[in-house]
């Protein structure tokens, strides 16, 4: 049991580091965005303790994705509505650049 929720933490560190270098974000940067400090910050990327509650939250809306997504790794709808809330500030000619963009990769993903 213990070793599961190690293994949970660290997999939740993996993912708020890969999101914080996907946003291009330092974990200065990624402190002040979510208001806390650059050691809170690098305590939840290493896993090496658990997070408080409102800490993942303001971590999650940072990192523009749910705790759920933080927790989990799965994408839930407040994901898809953060998509969908960028999607929306794209031109129409953008939107398709997009679009041309998922269904190749849907395609790509689904050969193998």
């Amino acid at each position: 049991m213990a070793q599961e929720k190690e293994l949970c933490i660290q997999e939740m560190a993996r993912r708020i580091c890969e999101r914080r270098k996907q946003l291009r974000l330092t974990q200065e940067e990624l402190a002040e965005k979510s208001d806390m400090t650059t050691q809170a910050v690098s305590y939840a990327e290493s896993g090496k303790r658990a997070m408080r509650p409102d800490s993942l939250r303001k971590l999650a809306a940072a990192l523009c994705v749910s705790a759920d997504y933080l927790l989990t790794g799965d994408i839930v709808d407040k994901d898809l509505l953060i998509l969908a809330d960028k999607l929306r500030l794209l031109t129409p000619s953008q939107i398709h650049t997009v679009e041309a963009i998922i269904d190749e990769c849907i395609h790509l993903y689904t050969e193998q």
